[in-house]
């Protein structure tokens, strides 16, 4: 879990991310759809979403530990920023009283809010440097089509991809594979 006194992180929580809405055009006027969330199959959690212009009505239903089950229906409003090659990009306005941040994922408790509301941390922010740079040489080698496995060859340039751009791959997976080795074990090797 972390710390003492550490943040919970995102991943523990459901989410709602306005992209996904917007890309399966969940959020036009008058739409309405539902979202699922299972763990193993099975189902933890679903949230009714119904569309309006300038907002989303959430219809769900939650349970604090030990109390009554307890519906919840009220209103997400959306913001709209223009793109700089035209077209727009829709926003959560945090529903959460006194927040009103502009946000594109908000996470289920007993209401949608932001991360910063419910003082959420990515899992990311909890893992320690050289945890971070074996993560992204493991993502740049299956970039490549190679294996995650740091022990095997590093994967040749893909069909179609510049060398330029393959050199700045492996000198970057270089790095961050030499960022990967734990402080205790570069103490262990500099003893011997």
């Amino acid at each position: 879990m972390g710390r003492y006194s550490s943040k919970n992180t995102t991943s523990s929580y459901r989410r709602l991310d306005i992209r996904e809405l917007q890309r399966k055009g969940f959020l036009r006027p008058g739409g309405w759809t539902s979202l699922r969330w299972s763990r193993n199959g099975e189902a933890v959690g679903s949230v009714g979403i119904r569309a309006e212009f300038d907002r989303v009505v959430l219809r769900y239903r939650h349970q604090r530990y030990g109390e009554d089950w307890k519906d919840e229906e009220y209103p997400v409003f959306l913001d709209r920023t223009r793109c700089n090659y035209g077209g727009e990009r829709v926003w959560f306005v945090c529903p959460a009283r006194g927040c009103s941040r502009r946000v594109a994922v908000v996470y289920g408790g007993s209401i949608f809010a932001c991360r910063h509301c419910y003082q959420l941390a990515y899992d990311s922010q909890r893992e320690a440097a050289y945890s971070r740079a074996l993560s992204r040489a493991q993502a740049i080698r299956m970039k490549l089509g190679g294996s995650p496995n740091m022990a095997e060859d590093f994967p040749d340039k893909p069909k179609g991809m510049h060398w330029r751009t393959y050199d700045l791959l492996c000198r970057e997976a270089e790095d961050a594979q030499n960022r990967s080795c734990p402080p205790w074990l570069i103490r262990q090797i500099l003893l011997k």
